[in-house]
């Protein structure tokens, strides 16, 4: 019976492997269209089979060994993703439209992530405290923009943070092949233009922001510019951020009141909410203080304004005190929709520790600029195709397949 079985499963299995081969083919060859050389599109294909296909350390030689029998395609890989010359960016926008097809988006979530480096001849590496490892490392901190929706957190652009010292000396600079235009700036600001470019992709629909950055950078002049900018928000916020009470239409003048922190406000004028459904639609027993909130803003013309917002944390009645603080634009918002999307943040934590373990986020072994960004794109890529693709096994993609 068994023979008979196997028998009958074949053409199945066959028609399933021949679908992703072509899946895949279709995949690569709208990221990588826009390259004007047909190698540099086949070693596309074949260093984003790599990621897929090879276990554990995802180096460019492994990688080689594990795709395809090609004697130069380790040298070959290395070129492509550190010398060949093509424009990550155009990449990037291909990737957002093929997740965009495949995954409805809830939320545009920002993270960083920490890259341990030895040595200091990375671009971008430095020595930093990280509040989560509670010690000093020697790193590059990059951050990401995700899409997402239905559970799923998708990397589609990152930036790489370059500190001071990255600055001035221009040999160091030539040297990794930073732009000339490529300074260094704020984490705000890098969160800002990750969602700047997102939202000037044609045809894309525009989604809150979601992140939660309060341990790498200062999140008031992201708030600031996010509302000022046009765009929706749910950001975790410092409990000592400086926030002022909406005007209550008693008050004299509608003045508003003196700032107080985010943490005094809820306290002092804060509504209770005792049970609210949590994220991915669990009910969950809980209380959560909020209150509306003037929202300070910027506009790209340089006017200041305030707006109405709401700021809003989880109470832990038995401890007696607030969880994260998180401040929104979206004060009409039910409490539950509110808590969804701060919830989001988490799951790009682990979409971030996914992306190290099994597709290759922490192997790049190049130096330079240009290197890094190809890496972290094609990573991404990989990411989405495993994630996303109808053809989900990479086991059917057989050896040199892609090369």
């Amino acid at each position: 019976m068994s023979a008979i079985r196997e028998a009958r499963q074949a053409p199945r299995q066959a028609l399933r492997k021949q679908q992703g081969h072509e899946g895949f083919a279709a995949f690569g060859r709208q990221l990588f269209e826009h390259l004007p050389r047909a190698d540099q599109q086949r070693w596309g294909q074949v260093y984003l089979h790599g990621l897929l296909a090879t276990p554990g350390k995802k180096s460019v030689r492994r990688m080689a060994e594990a795709v395809t029998s090609s004697a130069t395609a380790s040298q070959s890989l290395q070129q492509f993703v550190n010398a060949s010359p093509w424009e990550w960016d155009a990449t990037r926008r291909e990737l957002v439209r093929w997740v965009e097809e495949r995954l409805p988006t809830h939320a545009w979530t920002l993270a960083s992530t920490v890259l341990p480096k030895r040595g200091d001849h990375s671009v971008g590496v430095h020595r930093r405290f990280v509040r989560e490892q509670g010690r000093t490392v020697n790193c590059q901190l990059g951050m990401a923009v995700f899409l997402s929706g239905d559970g799923e957190h998708m990397p589609v652009d990152w930036r790489l943070h370059l500190p001071e010292p990255w600055a001035g000396d221009e040999a160091v600079r030539r040297r990794a092949r930073i732009p000339e235009e490529t300074r260094p700036q704020p984490l705000w600001a890098h969160a800002l233009d990750l969602v700047e470019t997102l939202a000037a992709q044609p045809g894309l629909v525009r989604a809150p922001v979601v992140a939660d950055l309060t341990s790498v950078t200062d999140v008031r002049p992201l708030v600031e510019r996010l509302h000022g900018h046009g765009h929706s928000f749910v950001l975790a916020v410092g409990g000592q951020l400086p926030l002022a009470a909406e005007p209550r239409p008693g008050r004299p003048n509608r003045e508003p009141a003196p700032p107080v922190s985010a943490r005094q406000l809820l306290f002092q004028g804060g509504t209770r909410h005792p049970e609210a459904v949590g994220p991915a639609g669990r009910s969950r027993h809980l209380q959560v203080i909020s209150s509306l909130a003037e929202i300070p803003a910027l506009r790209p013309d340089g006017v200041r304004f305030t707006a109405t917002g709401r700021v809003f944390a989880e109470w832990d009645p038995a401890r007696q005190r607030l969880g994260q603080a998180w401040l929104t634009n979206l004060p009409e918002r039910r409490t539950a929709d509110l808590l969804a999307l701060a919830g989001l943040h988490r799951g790009t934590l682990t979409t971030v520790g996914d992306l190290g373990e099994r597709y290759g986020l922490l192997d790049f072994e190049g130096r330079s600029f240009p290197g890094w960004h190809r890496h972290m794109t094609l990573v991404s890529a990989a990411y989405a195709y495993g994630r996303l693709s109808a053809a989900r096994s990479t086991t059917d993609l057989h050896r040199g397949e892609a090369a």
